[in-house]
């Protein structure tokens, strides 16, 4: 019995004096600060800081490194194969430094530097690195939209009756038809333009039998017959129409409406026989030698639209073709579910060949200036900054932070951070930026 006892109870000591040691040994560590050199991001390893944190690079949280470990403790180390493969592309291995300004490895509020590093110029035609020269150009910005053909609103004309009647026989037959200045439109009869026309003949009638000595007769009726003639001009009766009728003293029983431009039928609501009213509308003609199109630019386009601006549109109808135009009113109002902003385009149209309600697509050229810039695959974005390498000579190169200025085709704008005629690596950024992390990984290890 004791000898069962005793093999039960003394497994069950040991296992509780192990568990005590293993918590001694686990608080000692965690409390013990004194023992942790920096904090260091695994991925950027030149960051370098007094207290954990968010890397400035690519925001992990740092891990400490231990004093005298050569490395970050979450770090797995590398294996002996990919030790000898790195080395022996890697080259001579220098410091990445800290940031410059920071008091102690700090990096909360700090700009890092990044330090030139050197790849071999045996392993960069290995990995297949060209280079590109930073030069200065002249920029062009290009923005497309889609745009809507409208006649030009100054240049529809509607023809209304300004007196009842009756469509007696019309000029045209159908929308669309072309007409030309002064072609007669449709013929109607109208009982009151009738008996204002037999008015004025009879004063005129009357004046030419007053006698030639009564001078304050003849000016009662030349105050009455200007009265007729203003009445028939409410109509729309011409002044040729009413010189006609002044000449020849008959009155015309059909009163023919004639248009007053070159232009296209818009619109013919009424046909031969039909019953007018005063207000009724007639025609509408409209002149399409020169038409508005509506295009529709996104809210950050606008700032760089204003008015005068030459543009061009073109319609898959013509392919090849281009009609030219100016941009002539920015809308200031945006659409609250498109969230772009209407632009205005007078486009010259005298073949007639862009037609209302027409698609087409609107292309602005913009000069921008001349500028720095670099072939997009120099940069390399990181997420919060663009990082372009410098070639230095026998195989160094430098990391440096741009500013860009926007992108303009296949290059770069760059505000700052290269200079005219520096050297860039153009091709296999990534595998540049590989080799660098593992140089600054294998110092840290």
């Amino acid at each position: 019995m004791k000898q069962l006892l005793r093999c039960i109870l003394v497994p069950i000591a040991m296992a509780a004096l192990v568990l005590n040691a293993i918590s001694a040994c686990s608080k000692k560590s965690g409390n013990d600060q004194s023992n942790i050199d920096y904090w260091t991001c695994t991925m950027h390893t030149f960051v370098r800081a007094k207290k954990p944190g968010k890397c400035p690079v690519c925001s992990m949280t740092l891990v400490p490194v231990m004093k005298g470990s050569g490395g970050p403790s979450s770090s797995p180390s590398p294996t002996s194969g990919a030790q000898s493969e790195s080395s022996k592309g890697a080259g001579d291995m220098k410091d990445m430094p800290g940031m410059p300004g920071m008091k102690g490895g700090d990096t909360k509020g700090a700009e890092e530097k990044p330090a030139e590093f050197r790849v071999p110029v045996e392993r960069q035609q290995q990995i297949g690195v060209t280079f590109a020269t930073v030069e200065t150009r002249p920029l062009n910005h290009s923005i497309r939209a889609v745009g809507r053909v409208v006649p030009d609103a100054q240049r529809v004309w509607r023809v209304v009756s300004r007196t009842g009647g009756y469509v007696q026989q019309l000029g045209v037959s159908a929308v669309g038809e072309l007409v030309k200045k002064d072609q007669v439109l449709m013929t109607i009869y109208s009982p009151e333009l009738l008996t204002t026309q037999r008015e004025l003949i009879d004063l005129l009638r009357a004046r030419d039998r007053t006698a030639k000595g009564r001078n304050s007769a003849g000016e009662d009726f030349q105050r009455l017959i200007e009265s007729a003639k203003r009445r028939l001009r409410l109509w729309n009766i011409t002044d040729e129409q009413i010189a006609k009728i002044e000449q020849t003293r008959q009155a015309e029983e059909s009163l023919p409406i004639l248009c007053k431009v070159d232009g296209v039928v818009q619109s013919l609501p009424v046909t031969q026989g039909a019953t007018i009213a005063a207000g009724s509308p007639l025609v509408d003609v409209v002149d399409l030698s020169l038409v508005w199109v509506w295009g529709d630019f996104y809210q950050d386009e606008l700032p760089m639209l204003h008015v005068g601006q030459e543009v061009r549109v073109t319609s898959s109808s013509y392919p090849g073709e281009e009609f030219k135009g100016e941009l002539t009113l920015v809308d200031p109002f945006i659409d609250e579910a498109k969230r772009t902003g209407r632009v205005r385009l007078d486009i010259k149209n005298p073949d007639l060949k862009l037609k209302p309600d027409m698609y087409v697509n609107v292309s602005l050229e913009m000069n921008m200036g001349d500028s720095l810039v670099v072939p997009v695959s120099a940069v390399m974005p990181t997420g919060q900054r663009n990082v372009a390498f410098v070639d230095k000579g026998e195989g160094k190169l430098e990391p440096r932070f741009l500013e860009l200025g926007g992108k303009f085709g296949d290059v770069y704008a760059v505000k700052s951070g290269l200079q005219k005629g520096e050297r860039v690596v153009a091709s296999a950024n990534f595998l540049i930026d590989a080799e660098s992390k593992i140089q600054g990984a294998l110092k840290s290890w």
